[in-house]
């Protein structure tokens, strides 16, 4: 799947020029958690989210960085910090560059994305313009839309199939001596394992194919030698 399968395209989205307020109130009246900031050609400048609004002078937590953390920190990026936390406009607390991708782009690239650079959400770009955004809450929805569409699908040969050709594809799993039996999408595991490990693996791995409601399992240990 790639972005542009799951991505919002209707985004909500506000100028430079936007006073921090309206922002916040856009944010809580939508329920959302951050939005681009785009010019006035949809060029996407930068992105302000609930973290770019925690340390502000009114509710008294704009308090700077003390002690050793406050060692290496320059003047500099004490400027920004002041302007970050005090800055009246959009434009002046926004998180530059914002963190973008096309519809193009894989959705294991967006998870790479995502946890390398600790970020919820990415602006998706489409010929220098913005064209939607994708969060972790799409990737959820992703993961249970496609669940929901195997289950309802999915005939229990078919489920059956998938589960088999999983196995061999396992190289932890050749050890094992193992028959499978799907009935109302609950598969049932009948066989030998070599190990608790090797058992729990054969659950998980089964429970993840598209199509398993449930799992009933009769493995027992086989005998050394």
């Amino acid at each position: 799947m790639n972005v542009g399968d799951i991505m919002v395209r209707d985004v909500v989205a506000v100028g430079p020029e936007t006073a921090v307020r309206e922002v916040a109130t856009l944010m809580l009246e939508r329920r959302i958690s951050g939005v681009p900031v785009v010019d006035a050609e949809g060029r996407v400048l930068g992105i302000v989210s609930e973290g770019d609004l925690i340390r502000r002078p009114e509710i008294e937590t704009d308090h700077a960085r003390t002690g050793w953390l406050g060692i290496f920190v320059s003047a500099e990026d004490r400027a920004r910090d002041f302007v970050k936390s005090h800055g009246r406009k959009a434009g002046e607390i926004m998180t530059r560059p914002a963190i973008g991708v096309s519809p193009g782009t894989p959705l294991t690239e967006v998870v790479r994305l995502m946890e390398r650079s600790r970020v919820k959400r990415l602006v998706v770009v489409e010929d220098g313009k913005l064209a939607g955004l994708v969060t972790r809450a799409d990737l959820v929805r992703a993961l249970v839309a496609h669940h929901d569409v195997a289950l309802g699908a999915s005939s229990d040969k078919a489920v059956c199939e998938r589960i088999e050709q999983m196995l061999r594809d396992q190289d932890w799993a050749g050890g094992a001596y193992v028959h499978v039996r799907v009935e109302k999408a609950v598969a049932h595991l009948w066989g030998t394992v070599e190990s608790a490990a090797q058992r729990e693996a054969l659950i998980v791995a089964v429970r993840g194919v598209p199509g398993v409601k449930d799992i009933a399992p009769h493995l027992g240990r086989s005998m050394p030698g």
